[in-house]
């Protein structure tokens, strides 16, 4: 049944192509647009960071300004406008609008960081987003007509819930509009002292456990938890392992009481951008070089090579072949099309396990192992210099580039047999999304959004030709070199069990289209609510 066109306001501080830092920009930047492209009028409002005005889509003057009395200090902000990029029409359902609204406040938001520098957080980040807030409201009233469903992310935007719920400065849209909160990293909370509190315009009646208080301070993801209709989290296995002590962050008991209106969803991939057939990084140089340091092939082969640049699910064993030999000119790796590759982007962060990569990678190195590794990334310094180190060491074998470039991700995930992923935690994951469409198998944890996407190649999956991946079962290096080792046994010795894996991973749908629905079945059940102030502190 097609779902209700509604009125959805977004509020985020992050969306792609306007700003990032991590996933929220991906996921803030595709759904609202995917959701207009169904029909839906979407309106998303976030800061206005420096970095917008060097994204590459128009940002215009609007005539609307307001000042917020916060504190005891009047502080003005006007809005500025664009269109969100990536809607389409579906062919049967004309798009419907979507707008993006920037909280232009220079003193707050003019700034190189989003909600820090390299010295650490902004120390009047409560503040700033305290104003976000604040703000928002004032911004839903000047631009929206009518509102059914308020989706907030992340602790950024977590007073606003708890802004509607008590009614806060009486904004007409409150008594339709429902409130949705997506948790996109618990661990991330924006825990402030107790005195700034004020900041936040609620009375003090509110600083209890029950309201925004949280071991003596402000916790705004906390708000949001408390005060939405309708939580939800980026995958449902995360959505799990948040109720527990392990995972939980000290907001478990919180988050297993309203655990009734919690829900996991995992997020999408934009399979334009991604998409292997289609990939303009894929695609090889007109004059059939395929690296631009050294020319492949005679000239007869090269038209075949550049038709082969780009591969779907029936060719590419060619394409991927051909991607790999790009990416061993890209990283000075030997020139083996047989050996397989290991391929690695992302945060150098405990999270992502990097001490148990490293570890497993040294093994590889030392004891000589017929594999090549590519690694992609940035992080914390210590294993800048542990990976830089091994990479002097094992020229030919290992690749690293200490940095971030969209083409050369997009080229290690078309280029490897094998993505490794040993998250800690992962809320959701896109990375092994995209090697599921790349071809590219994930070896990854058995958390989070990772065990709800990959699925593992145990012999009775394998048997029923739906696994997709390996699963590491134990948080441990050795465990990660056995799954790893198995993994690359199949690949070397059961060539036809390899291509099932691989094939079955790039079958699968993780498109947003996909998740679209699942939200809009979602804002149905949150406008069905009937909301009583009992329900909340």
């Amino acid at each position: 049944m097609k779902a209700t066109l509604l009125d959805i306001v977004f509020l985020s501080t992050e969306a792609v192509p306007f700003a990032k830092t991590g996933g929220l920009g991906d996921v803030c930047g595709a759904l609202p647009a995917t959701l207009a492209s169904r029909g839906h009028n979407v309106c998303l409002i976030m800061p206005a960071f420096a970095s917008i005005h060097a994204c590459g889509v128009p940002i215009r003057q609007t005539d609307i300004s307001f000042a917020v009395e916060i504190r005891g200090r009047v502080v003005g902000a006007r809005l500025l406008a664009a269109e969100l990029p990536g809607v389409v029409a579906t062919g049967k359902t004309p798009p419907g609008k979507a707008s993006v609204y920037f909280i232009d406040q220079p003193q707050f938001y003019d700034r190189k960081g989003l909600y820090g520098d390299a010295s650490g957080d902004y120390t009047d980040n409560c503040e700033r987003f305290a104003f976000f807030c604040r703000a928002a409201l004032v911004a839903i009233s000047r631009v929206q007509n009518h509102v059914d469903i308020v989706h907030c992310n992340d602790w950024q935007t977590g007073l606003v819930p708890a802004y509607m719920a008590l009614g806060f400065e009486s904004h007409p849209w409150m008594q339709h509009a429902r409130s949705v909160f997506t948790i996109h990293n618990l661990a991330y909370q924006g825990q402030f002292w107790h005195w700034d509190f004020p900041l936040c315009g609620l009375d003090w009646q509110h600083f209890t456990p029950e309201g925004l208080e949280f071991y003596g301070g402000i916790n705004f993801l906390k708000a949001g938890i408390q005060f939405a209709d309708r939580l939800t989290t980026v995958s449902p296995t995360y959505a799990q392992e948040i109720q527990t002590p392990l995972h939980g962050c000290g907001l478990d008991p919180l988050l297993r009481a309203r655990s009734s209106v919690l829900s996991g969803i995992t997020n999408g991939i934009d399979d334009i951008a991604w998409n292997p057939a289609t990939d303009r990084f894929l695609q090889l140089p007109q004059n059939g070089v395929v690296s631009p340091n050294r020319p492949q092939g005679s000239p007869a082969e090269q038209p075949v090579l550049q038709a082969l640049g780009n591969y779907d699910v029936t060719t590419w064993q060619q394409g991927k072949a051909i991607q790999k030999r790009r990416l061993q000119e890209e990283f000075g790796l030997d020139i083996a099309p047989d050996i397989p590759l290991i391929g690695l982007v992302g945060r150098l962060a405990d999270q992502k396990g990097w001490d148990l990569i490293i570890e497993v990678l040294s093994r590889h190195l030392h004891q000589n192992r017929p594999v090549q590794w590519a690694i992609l990334g940035t992080g914390e310094k210590r294993y800048h210099v542990a990976l830089a180190e091994l990479a002097q060491q094992n020229a030919g074998q290992f690749g690293l580039r200490l940095a971030f470039s969209d083409a050369v991700a997009h080229l290690i995930e078309a280029a490897a047999d094998i993505f490794l992923m040993p998250s800690r935690y992962e809320p959701c994951g896109l990375n092994q999304l995209y090697s599921l469409r790349y071809g590219t198998v994930p070896v990854v944890t058995a958390t989070g959004g990772l065990v709800d996407t990959v699925v593992d190649a145990t012999p009775e999956n394998l048997a029923k030709g739906v696994a997709t991946g390996f699963h590491v079962s134990e948080f441990t290096a050795d465990q990660l070199d056995r799954v790893l080792g198995e993994a690359l046994r199949i690949r070397y010795h059961e060539k036809e069990t390899w291509e099932k894996i691989v094939e079955a991973g790039m079958r699968q749908d993780w498109s947003w289209r996909h998740v679209a629905s699942q939200y809009e079945s979602l804002y149905d059940e949150a406008i069905s609510l009937k909301r009583t102030m009992s329900n909340h502190p």
